[in-house]
């Protein structure tokens, strides 16, 4: 008897999960937060957000459809451009973690975005991006030895 396989269809989409009031986005967020809590480090659950590129005014022309594909292909110029914003996962006092267990293909941009805004805004603060457990659990270590040292 032969299996079948379905192919994945969509982005995969992370259980939401709370503990102690805050509802996180996903497992390893939430893993993060314990690792964080049981070392007494003190961060801010999605405490900030950052403003990675400004608003603008767009004059033009720009014939189009709504930005899901959907609706009439017509002239949707003329508008305000929203700002594009960033929001990491924790924040402390001299550190920034962002937990990313599959990046969606906006993702890397968004980052890099986001590295230059913290290079201008907050140029001593050490960001992780932890993937995985293992990780998390090296993101601890390299946090507390800084402190140490």
């Amino acid at each position: 008897m032969r299996r079948k396989y379905k192919k994945k269809r969509g982005p995969v989409n992370s259980k939401k999960i709370t503990v102690d009031g805050i509802t996180f986005a996903s497992g390893l967020e939430k893993y993060m937060y314990q690792a964080l809590k049981d070392a007494k480090i003190k961060a801010q659950y999605e405490g900030k957000t950052f403003v990675v590129m400004e608003g603008f005014e767009f004059p033009n022309i720009s014939v189009e459809r709504c930005a899901n594909g959907k609706g009439e292909f017509k002239d949707r110029g003329g508008k305000k451009i929203l700002p594009i914003k960033y929001t990491p996962d924790f924040i402390g006092e001299d550190f920034i973690i962002e937990c990313k267990g599959r990046a969606n293909e906006s993702f890397p941009l968004r980052w890099k975005m986001f590295k230059k805004a913290v290079k201008t805004q907050h140029p001593s603060v050490i960001i992780y991006k932890p993937q995985n457990q293992k990780e998390c659990d090296k993101t601890i270590e390299l946090i507390l030895e800084k402190r140490k040292g």
